[in-house]
């Protein structure tokens, strides 16, 4: 993990805390859950099926210029070696991003052909 997004992390902490109500001692335990959990979420792995393939992706975040951005790769193990990759403020939208990418690559390797590409990414 970066330096500056836990500075970012302890920053934002140290914003927040006074916002608390200090009335309960369980308030403190509360907000620390809830922010756990928050940055826990940032980090995504998971499995895809790219053209009947079994591949899976990666999804992190990292800051930049004091913005978040989510950096995504995306592997077909046992099939190629190529990484697709990606970086972008949406967390959502990394995924397609990095499994375009990779499409582009596995075409310019000519793994597959430009109408399977074609057909793959206009289905998505």
């Amino acid at each position: 993990m970066r330096a500056t997004f836990i500075v970012s992390v302890i920053l934002m902490g140290l914003i927040v805390a006074p916002l608390v109500p200090t009335c309960e001692a369980q308030g403190w335990e509360a907000l620390a859950i809830a922010v756990g959990e928050k940055l826990v979420g940032l980090w995504n792995l998971g499995n895809l099926e790219f053209m009947g393939r079994s591949c899976e992706y990666s999804v992190k975040p990292t800051i930049r210029r004091f913005e978040l951005y989510f950096k995504g790769r995306m592997w077909c193990p046992g099939w190629t070696p190529i990484r697709g990759e990606a970086m972008t403020r949406s967390r959502s939208g990394v995924v397609g991003l990095t499994t375009r990418d990779f499409a582009r690559k596995a075409f310019e390797s000519g793994l597959i052909t430009e109408e399977q590409a074609q057909t793959w990414l206009n289905s998505k």
